[in-house]
């Protein structure tokens, strides 16, 4: 048994390698050492996804209410900045009034506050220099009492209140204060802390940051410009500062002490830390962060005042105190703005503009709820080994088995893949990349497809040149596809043929040198035929200039009708093109008849022992051929059978005659494609109409009447072949009488 498997294996050692190949380039990637942005993006796009469906389940978190500087109130109290004192009665109305239990500012008080006073005293001394000794002694005082930022720090000195500001990369760009520290880089020891590192920073204005707590909103944008999570932990310098949802947390919970929790046996130098804990007598919350003390956002709905997660009130509105202490009582309160001028509008998993301080409000709520989702510090190892595992065994199993059986074991693998992802992720709350092993399958199974392919294309020419003798090449690959349905045997079936000639070719090639002649006629040969394969056509042969096709077979198709004219008009517009390329190389130019007829005919492989060849015999066949051979007597370009007329039900026919062929006995009726239906023209019809009328008259033998109608046609829209056949018909039998037994039928006696 074991040695029927290994034989299995010969020869298969080129394909087992290049599997093993993408199994190493996805092991590098996964160790870090190949980095590859695809991977990366499908790792993002795989999260999104997941995270949007739980968005979808949204409650209303009543604990988190946010103050809303929104349109309507920049349209109440007047544009951003607002004036210190504004904002002390928005705390004030906050906390004494309505009794949050804290007010963290997403926004950050970078400059202070000018004074109108103190401007209005220095112009009023400019103008007036005798008044300056006075203005000077009332300034201070003035200043004092004027000096918003001193009263608004006043104002959040005694009250649960943080302020928001911002970290950067620019040591240059640094100004305002800090908060105090979360802890020193000394406080740990030796151990070594993974986080995110600072240059500089964009602080409030050291007045009021003296008297507040303070936390940066800064989010981790993601290369494609998208927030998914926000470092809750920051280091500038030698200090950790605490980020604006955990400041504003902590606030809330009486400030308790931030401690990093490390793994248990791991090097001082591991850096990274399983948790924040908080403690304090009354506090004991364990905060799990991921490499780096970065928080994955939670997103709950698709953000904003309409989002459904959070409630959102404007903050005109509490400053005209339009809420009862009951709604905002022992909440935490986020202030900060949806305005779009004020551009804090963040690209989120959930909604390209998501609110800022609503990413806040997310994260609030997961520390609150303990609900976290995490990239464990084994993911690595775990991938990894899912990598090893899929790429090797695929690589030595996709090569034994067939197409199908190799997709089906690609679907299962990529299904497996994507269906314990996502309960990880559901259940257990673990992020855990799966786009590299997504990516493997897909590489390692393309390649043995594509391999297959190519392996199997000498016998897929092989079948081209055995059918090619008798099917078009255009349907041999469709063929190829599926050979068992398809047979070279006999078999009889509803088909349309088409013959098509060029009129006086003989005293074309005689005016032609033999090498003009042989590219006229190849020009002309290769445009026609190219036509019939653009409508999937088989061309059956050439009978030196004329050509002979059918639809139908060995492809069946129901429109086998409709391809066939729709072939023989563009035949005709064609020709009026090739016939102008003709002109300007001073060759003659030329006309062709197109006979079409659909019918049961013979389908089949036949011929001789010397030659055989793919084509149609039958009645309706040769009555196809006679329908060419009397376009030029009624000067159509095509003329089709009364079967092909009624199969094409798109389009608009003239009959032009009911006719007796050479070899049948029964007559039909010969029709002319006029147009589209959904094209026909209002002048086409009555046209079409006044033809009919004279037709009916003509075989009722009114001459006179026929005549009439065939005048004003004539006077309408010009003569015609067709229209001098009719007349000559009518002078000749209103001569000669055809009598009360005649049909109306005319009779070929040549084929």
């Amino acid at each position: 048994m074991m040695a029927k498997h290994w034989q299995r294996w010969l020869g298969k050692g080129f394909r087992i390698l290049v599997g093993f190949s993408f199994t190493g380039i996805a092991v590098l990637n996964v160790l870090g050492l190949a980095h590859s942005e695809i991977v990366q993006r499908l790792d993002h796009l795989i999260y999104d996804v997941r995270l949007r469906t739980t968005a979808a389940q949204v409650e209303l978190d009543p604990r988190i209410i946010i103050v809303d500087i929104d349109e309507n109130s920049l349209s109440q109290v007047g544009r951003w900045p607002w004036s210190r004192d504004v904002l002390s009665q928005l705390v004030v109305e906050l906390t004494d009034h309505l009794q949050a239990a804290v007010v963290g500012f997403d926004v950050v008080f970078a400059e202070p506050q000018s004074s109108d006073a103190a401007q209005a005293l220095s112009e009023a001394a400019a103008l007036n220099p005798a008044l300056k000794p006075a203005l000077d002694k009332i300034q201070p005082a003035l200043a004092q009492a004027f000096d918003r930022d001193s009263q608004f720090a006043q104002t959040i000195a005694s009250r649960p209140v943080v302020l928001g500001y911002y970290l950067n990369q620019n040591a240059q760009a640094t100004y305002g204060a800090l908060p105090p520290v979360l802890f020193k880089r000394a406080q740990l020891g030796s151990l070594a802390l993974d986080s995110t590192q600072w240059q500089g920073y964009g602080g409030n204005i050291p007045v009021l940051q003296k008297k507040a707590g303070g936390g940066f909103f800064n989010p981790m944008i993601d290369e494609d410009g998208t927030v998914r999570s926000i470092p809750l932990v920051a280091q500038y310098q030698d200090g950790y500062y605490q980020s604006l949802a955990l400041a504003t947390l902590r606030r809330a919970l009486g400030n308790p002490q931030v401690i990093p929790v490390f793994p248990e046996g791991v090097p001082d130098d591991y850096g990274a830390v399983e948790l924040l804990a908080l403690r304090s007598d009354q506090v004991s919350l364990d905060i799990p962060v991921e490499r780096g003390l970065i928080s994955r956002v939670n997103f709950r709905g698709k953000g904003g005042p309409s989002g459904g997660a959070y409630q959102y009130v404007s903050a005109a509105d509490v400053l005209g105190g339009k809420f009862k202490p009951e709604q905002f009582e022992g909440r935490i309160v986020l202030v900060g703005t949806t305005a779009p001028g004020l551009l804090d509008l963040r690209s989120t998993p959930v909604n390209p503009a998501y609110p800022g301080v609503e990413v806040h409000a997310n994260v609030l709520s997961s520390m609150l709820d303990g609900d976290y989702k995490l990239k464990p510090e084994f993911s690595q190892g775990l991938v990894l080994v899912s990598v090893l595992v899929v790429g090797l065994t695929l690589s030595l199993l996709m090569p034994i088995l067939n197409p199908v059986w190799s997709l089906v074991t690609a679907l299962v693998v990529l299904s497996g893949a994507i269906a314990v992802n996502f309960a990880l992720y559901f259940q257990a709350s673990l992020v855990l990349p799966v786009a590299v092993v997504l990516l493997l399958v897909l590489a390692i199974f393309m390649f043995d497809v594509a391999y297959g392919y190519l392996a199997e294309s000498r016998s897929k020419r092989q079948m081209v040149n055995l059918f090619g003798e008798y099917v078009a090449p255009e349907l041999v690959t469709e063929m190829a596809a599926d050979p068992s349905r398809y047979s070279m045997e006999g078999e009889s079936r509803e088909l349309t043929v088409l013959f098509s000639d060029v009129r006086g070719f003989t005293s074309i090639s005689e005016s032609l040198e033999p090498n003009e002649l042989r590219e006229y006629i190849n020009e002309y040969l290769t445009t026609m035929s190219e036509i019939i394969r653009a409508h999937r056509g088989t061309l059956d042969k050439y009978i030196g200039d004329a050509i002979m096709a059918f639809w139908g077979a060995p492809v069946s198709d129901v429109d086998h009708a409709t391809l066939a004219t729709q072939a023989a008009v563009a035949m005709q517009e064609e020709a009026i093109k090739l016939n102008a390329r003709f002109k300007a190389r001073n060759w003659p130019t030329f006309s062709i008849g197109v006979g079409v007829n659909t019918g049961v005919m013979r389908v089949g492989d036949m011929g001789s022992k010397i030659r055989r060849a793919y084509t149609v015999m039958g009645d309706a066949v040769n009555l196809g051929s006679r329908l060419e051979g009397i376009t030029k007597t009624y000067g159509a370009g095509v003329i089709v059978g009364p079967q092909t007329r009624q199969a094409v039900a798109s389009w608009v026919f003239q009959e032009l005659d009911a006719v007796r062929v050479k070899g049948k006995l029964e007559p039909v009726a010969i029709y002319a494609p006029v147009a589209v239906k959904a094209g026909m023209t209002a002048t086409e019809q009555a046209r079409l109409d006044q033809w009919h009328a004279l037709l009916t008259a003509f075989r009722a033998q009114e001459w006179d009447k026929a005549e009439q109608i065939l005048q004003q046609l004539v006077d309408e829209h010009g003569d015609s072949t067709l229209y001098t056949l009719y007349r000559d018909r009518i002078q000749h039998f209103r001569s000669n009488p055809p009598g009360s037994h005649w049909d109306g039928v005319t009779t070929f006696d040549t084929k």
